[in-house]
């Protein structure tokens, strides 16, 4: 193992080092940048890209020369990050669409106006103070990370397969590691609701369900990705998590280093290829799924997963 990698490994397990904006500065000196040019003519959708990782991914992107849309359930917002976009990035093909993740009928409705597409990223997130329900009866941490995601993703395969190559890429969080796979619970009925727990057990869902959509789109020629960004200043962590904000401060990542690896796995050659697909990455190399034996699933759980979004999505 060379020194690089040595060094990635030590600031990766460590945590802290690896998940500020340390790691990611000491893991910018080994890489190669993006071609100016290498997502030119590429289509991507973004949810949740009004702030935060979303809104920096979207102008990673459009530097690239991609075509995007800013999914947002605010057009008021949208349209403000759009401008705010343009006036780093004049003559970025940027368009602003409407749609509530965690809405079903919104999502059904919102994946009928496309057509084309190359890159589907999942990266709306909340972290609700209280447990709420959707519509459709679901809690909204996982309609919003898990359901949603699932449905989109499911709708707009036919899609997908004219991207060279389509991918998906789910936005996780490096919060998922301390929690199993909860599909004896997924709703989160029992016990006290905790939204920091709900959110890293849908957080960790994300990544399964990366995993199986990598095994089911591989034939499609499709490359599925989870992805997280270490701890970075967005406003999800900023206004749902103030204390440890506060703490960290200093080390947190701006939201731009947050979604460098969102953007490259969008537009790099890795990004694509087959063997990749279902990992979880971190930095722009993949990265353990689990750290702590007690979150490990089996293959029956992992199942039980799918099947419990292919009944609740097909409502």
């Amino acid at each position: 193992m060379n020194l690089p990698r040595v060094l990635d490994v030590v600031a990766d397990r460590t945590i802290v080092p690896g998940y500020t904006k340390l790691g990611f500065l000491l893991r910018k000196r080994f890489w190669q940048p993006l071609p100016p040019d290498a997502l030119r003519g590429k289509r991507v959708v973004i949810t949740g890209a009004n702030s935060g990782l979303g809104k920096a991914a979207a102008a990673g992107m459009a530097r690239l020369g991609a075509s995007i849309r800013l999914v947002v359930r605010d057009t008021e917002r949208g349209e403000r990050a759009k401008a705010e976009i343009l006036g780093e990035i004049p003559g970025a093909d940027l368009h602003v669409d409407r749609c509530d993740v965690s809405d079903l009928d919104d999502v059904r409705r919102f994946a009928g106006t496309l057509t084309g597409l190359d890159v589907l990223v999942h990266n709306a997130g909340t972290m609700p103070p209280e447990r709420a329900e959707t519509a459709q009866g679901n809690e909204i941490a996982l309609a919003t990370h898990v359901l949603g995601p699932h449905l989109l993703t499911s709708l707009l395969t036919p899609a997908l397969r004219d991207g060279e190559p389509g991918r998906v890429l789910f936005v996780s969080s490096g919060g998922m590691y301390t929690q199993p796979l909860r599909v004896d619970d997924p709703q989160y009925r029992r016990g006290e609701y905790n939204g920091t727990k709900a959110y890293a057990r849908t957080k960790r869902m994300q990544v399964v369900l990366a995993l199986l959509w990598g095994r089911r789109l591989e034939c499609d020629g499709i490359t599925v990705h989870g992805v997280h960004p270490g701890w970075a200043a967005t406003p999800g962590v900023t206004d749902s998590l103030p204390g440890f904000a506060k703490v960290m401060g200093p080390l947190l990542r701006d939201a731009e280093q947050g979604a460098d690896t969102v953007v490259w796995l969008a537009a790099a050659e890795e990004g694509g290829r087959a063997e990749h697909t279902g990992q979880f990455w971190h930095d722009r190399a993949p990265r353990p799924a689990h750290y702590l034996r007690r979150t490990r699933e089996t293959a029956v759980q992992r199942d039980a997963l799918w099947q419990f979004c292919e009944e609740r999505t097909r409502r």
